[in-house]
């Protein structure tokens, strides 16, 4: 900053007197606030700025701009409640200076002044992007993020912020963008995978979340989140191949789950590997004795077994036990008690078939 004024009273040798004066006392003035941080020493700073900024040639000026905008954006930041009067706000103000700096490149000469005044614009935008998101504001949020981004800072919290609240003003195109861009950065996280998902399962196309879930898998192979999420997106693609590449793993961060050996149980069973889905819903049923999808899932599957060797005493006891486990669970299921009336066909069981067909005539008939 001292170099700033150094070459402000340089160059203001060669304007008017009154101008140079303005300019001068200005300087001093505000390089006795960064000196002090008394506010006052400030207000004098906006007094002589302003002062110096009146003709057409003025407003031209790379020394008046530049201080204007070193003044104005110290006030968008120490007055931030905008306790003092403006004509407009000291944001708009030094954002103007700033633009007229920018096209004659003025940062060259002034790189530590330039990066100031950009510094104390997004603190104090920030400030109003936060006032904005804490009462839900969520449009004003985002406005005031993009008018940081427009200053040309690049760090990664800035692009996660406008990732998020582009996905809250439903900007899904922008707001993908963002998240693609955090994604390809240098240190992604977790979070970015999962987030971008959810937005592409509102903008996008199931592809889209799929493809950005096993990406995130391949990132981080041992985060259950994005792995868990990419399990619920199989299933309900009814992708049981897929399923199995990775459920294995599911288990091994969490093999108390109920539900993930169900989804493995399942997805065995429809691969026809009956052997290994017994396994699973047997895990199911030792962590929940009263899961009702494994039980009817084991009555069904050896159900089937004995219809090919009806004789099979040790598979006619399994099939009831778990057939009638399931219907105590839920006596009013039709499909245990379809598979029951199945069961009890098989085994010719007259008296237990009428039961089970009447129960099922009361809940089929409309």
């Amino acid at each position: 900053m001292k170099n700033l004024l150094i070459s402000l009273f340089i160059s203001a040798s060669s304007l008017t007197v009154a101008a140079q004066s303005n300019l001068k006392e200005g300087s001093n003035s505000f390089a006795l606030y960064t000196k002090t941080g008394d506010f006052k020493n400030l207000e004098n700073a906006r007094k002589f700025a302003d002062a110096a900024f009146q003709s057409k040639k003025d407003s031209a000026s790379v020394n008046n701009n530049l201080l204007r905008a070193l003044v104005y954006s110290s006030l968008a930041v120490a007055d931030s409640t905008r306790k003092q009067q403006y004509k407009l706000d000291p944001i708009d103000i030094s954002i103007k200076s700033l633009k007229l700096l920018d096209a004659k490149k003025a940062r060259r000469n002034f790189p530590a002044e330039m990066d100031y005044i950009r510094q104390n614009l997004a603190g104090a935008i920030s400030y109003q992007g936060g006032a904005a998101l804490k009462d839900g504001k969520f449009d004003k949020a985002y406005q005031a993020y993009l008018r940081i981004d427009s200053l040309g800072f690049k760090n990664s919290d800035l692009k996660y912020n406008l990732a998020v609240l582009a996905g809250k003003n439903k900007d899904y195109m922008n707001s993908i963008k963002y998240y693609d861009e955090l994604i390809k950065g240098e240190n992604p996280k977790p979070g970015y995978f999962l987030e971008l998902a959810q937005i592409y399962g509102l903008g996008g196309t199931k592809q889209d979340v799929l493809n950005v879930l096993e990406k995130g898998h391949a990132v981080f192979p041992e985060n259950k989140q994005i792995l868990f999420r990419l399990i619920d997106v199989y299933s309900a693609n009814s992708s049981y191949d897929a399923i199995l590449n990775v459920i294995a793993d599911a288990i091994r961060l969490e093999p108390e789950n109920v539900e993930l050996n169900y989804i493995a149980g399942y997805s065995y069973e429809n691969a026809n590997d009956l052997k290994k889905a017994k396994e699973y819903y047997n895990n199911v049923l030792r962590l929940d004795p009263n899961n009702y999808e494994s039980n009817l899932a084991l009555g069904l599957i050896n159900l089937e077994t004995l219809l090919k060797d009806p004789t099979n005493q040790d598979i006619q006891d399994l099939t009831v036990e778990y057939l009638l486990k399931a219907n105590e669970i839920k006596p009013y299921d039709v499909n245990a008690l379809k598979a029951l009336a199945k069961y009890y066909t098989l085994i010719d069981d007259a008296s237990q078939l009428d039961r089970v067909n009447l129960l099922l005539n009361q809940l089929t008939v409309k």
